[in-house]
């Protein structure tokens, strides 16, 4: 048996752009830093915190290594614009809808595959789009951000655990992504993987060197026929 392993936000729903925003809003009520998208998407993956240090660290705000005062005060920021994030998110109150075909896909197409969710956004969030948009019972494996708290991508703990869970061997799974930093996490734990980009801003070349260009897609339902193959072939 095979698994294909999809991120959620990005490849099976249309829920990045609402991010975006939430996060673009709180930088910029915490600092005077205007987050540009493509720089989110690229640091995509990463704990709300972590990813905000890196804004930091990009943008020249605040940010010492050497562990002083300055590195205090960005850690304060970080938490503070986390908070804010998931505030404004919860507010916005939507259920991001899935990208066209890919309900289709997920209920009728992939058959001869287990099909797994490995996500870092929060169980409530998960829970919630999974089963409104799909049906939980569609998957054989959701896990969320909350069984990982401060292991996000490019770490590989969460493709690992998703492993054991199915029981397989990584060269019996295949990772769908749409960031660079989760095609990072799915190389470093040695599983093979593709991009589906949907409306990403981001373009083949930000994924140079780290996979093949013909396993990047422009949409998850363009990567249907490739997906329907790779379950059913023996390799």
């Amino acid at each position: 048996m095979k698994a294909i392993i999809f991120d959620m936000d990005g490849v099976l729903v249309d829920a990045m752009p609402f991010h975006y925003q939430a996060m673009k809003s709180a930088v910029k009520e915490v600092t005077s830093i205007d987050l540009d998208k493509r720089t989110f998407y690229l640091l995509e993956g990463m704990p709300v915190e972590e990813l905000a240090l890196e804004i930091f660290k990009l943008k020249g705000y605040l940010v010492d290594d050497s562990g002083g005062k300055k590195d205090n005060i960005s850690s304060q920021k970080s938490e503070e614009i986390a908070k804010r994030k998931k505030q404004l998110f919860k507010e916005m109150n939507i259920i991001p809808k899935p990208y066209d075909g890919v309900r289709e896909l997920i209920s009728n197409d992939l058959t001869g595959c287990l099909k797994a969710v490995v996500s870092g956004a929060a169980k409530q969030e998960v829970d919630a789009i999974m089963e409104q948009n799909f049906g939980k019972d569609n998957f054989d494996l959701i896990m969320n951000g909350d069984e990982f708290e401060g292991k996000g991508k490019p770490d590989p703990a969460p493709f690992k655990v998703a492993l054991e869970r199915l029981n397989l061997d990584n060269n019996k799974a295949l990772v769908v992504e749409n960031a660079p930093l989760g095609i990072k996490s799915a190389n470093n734990a040695g599983i093979q993987s593709i991009v589906t980009l949907n409306t990403s801003p981001l373009a083949t070349g930000d994924f140079k060197d780290l996979i093949p260009e013909d396993r990047i897609f422009i949409d998850t339902k363009s990567a249907g026929r490739f997906l329907k193959n790779w379950c059913n072939s023996d390799h």
